[in-house]
């Protein structure tokens, strides 16, 4: 993974490789990156709703919702989550959501990992190659998730693709560190040529956008359809364009009414977390609520921030075990007994593992041996023509001989 880092008074950028760097265990959290890619399944009862519903805007709707969902359990998630060896993979079959997942991390150089989830009634597929690429802005780390995520609606045959908002942590130094997504996320229906705008907005002067993710629905012709906002940590709600607009309007004069009465401060911008001026989204007359967050557990804030969701992750039993191939992340020592609370066994444990990683790459080399991916297999995306990593088959058949060695 390579890291660039830009010189905040130059804006000179220069790239640092990362996995020659060993982070402490202690920055991490108990899980793997493809684990944390998960996440994502956390709300899949808004794909089975968009399933369910007749009308195309609807459905955009709830794919909106699902999008939004999808990065919400990031909220407060502070720990780095480990990086996936070479050929490490996990899967999830939750029967109550009514989805199995495998994923695959396919490449090192950049780190790529590939994941592919379907829907147990045969209704979806949800699949997608994420690169997150790091950039240090001396306080605050920005993450970019490059790469294509794709949602087939089966019993639509329809495909919508998007791209996640840019992730960036602050005081990564010193200070309260606190998390924040900003960027546009333009989702598309490629059957009907339908378009959801997403902007999920910076904080800006006085936290009083902290949170807040607002856009459209509009048709081929950019006819706006319906308005949609709330907050990627909370909620998304609906409502007609015309009535949105007239809002905003209101609002941003309330806004420079405002400014105008309060003395603007000329100091640098801090990179303390801002209060915004509410915690919670103005719910505009007319809205309808796409989307809930759920609330976290009690004890959250000692189990990393983790959501219910991702408490349950890493558990394996004897039957689990006697299934699941011997590369499936529940079996990486340094996860375990990070999760165990042995730091200096999880360290230790790390390190020989990342030690083994490079000198299985070193022997590759030298007999000029090609890493061949065991699940996924590079090509386009069907659907936007960008270069992805597509699901080759035959996971779920358990016949697994041949794996590699990377624990």
């Amino acid at each position: 993974m390579y890291l660039v880092l830009t010189d905040e008074e130059t804006g000179t950028a220069f790239n640092l490789e990362l996995s020659k760097i060993t982070m402490p265990v202690i920055f991490n959290e108990p899980l793997s990156f493809l684990q944390r890619l998960t996440e994502y399944m956390e709300h899949t009862y808004l794909i089975h709703k968009a399933s369910s519903l007749s009308d195309p805007v609807e459905r955009m709707q709830c794919v909106a919702a699902f999008a939004v969902s999808a990065v919400a359990s990031q909220w407060e998630r502070t720990g780095k989550p480990f990086n996936p060896l070479l050929g490490e993979t996990y899967e999830l079959v939750r029967e109550d959501l009514g989805f199995r997942l495998i994923s695959e991390q396919v490449s090192h150089h950049p780190p790529i990992s590939a994941f592919h989830a379907e829907g147990l009634n045969n209704d979806f597929i949800f699949h997608g190659s994420i690169y997150p690429k790091l950039k240090f802005w001396g306080k605050s780390v920005e993450a970019e998730p490059k790469g294509t995520i794709t949602l087939e609606l089966l019993e639509h045959n329809e495909a919508y693709t998007w791209t996640n908002p840019t992730c960036c942590v602050h005081n990564i130094i010193v200070g309260k560190l606190w998390i924040e997504q900003y960027g546009n996320v333009e989702i598309i229906n490629h059957k009907t040529g339908d378009k959801c705008v997403l902007n999920f907005k910076p904080c800006g002067l006085f936290g009083k956008e902290l949170h807040k993710v607002e856009g459209y629905i509009q048709d081929k012709s950019k006819k706006k359809l319906c308005a949609l906002y709330g907050k990627w940590t909370e909620c998304l709600y609906s409502v007609d364009p015309a009535t949105f607009d007239a809002y905003k309007k209101n609002d941003k004069k309330n806004t420079e009414e405002r400014k105008n009465s309060k003395q603007m401060s000329t100091s640098e911008e801090s990179d303390e977390m801002p209060m915004p001026d509410s915690e919670s989204v103005f719910i505009i007359p007319g809205s309808v609520l796409l989307w809930r967050i759920a609330p976290r557990p009690p004890n959250s804030a000692q189990m990393y921030n983790f959501t219910s969701f991702a408490m349950v992750l890493n558990e394996v039993d004897k039957d689990m075990e006697s299934v699941i191939p011997k590369t499936d992340c529940r079996l990486r020592p340094d996860i375990r007994a990070m999760e165990n609370g042995e730091i200096d066994q999880a360290s230790e444990e790390k390190k020989r593992l990342e030690e083994k990683q490079r000198a299985a790459r070193k022997n590759r080399s030298k007999s000029e041996e090609d890493w061949k991916t065991r699940w996924f297999h590079q090509g386009p995306n069907p659907y936007n023509g960008a270069q992805d990593w597509i699901y080759s088959g035959s996971y779920w058949d358990r016949n697994y001989f041949n794996l590699p060695d990377i624990y």
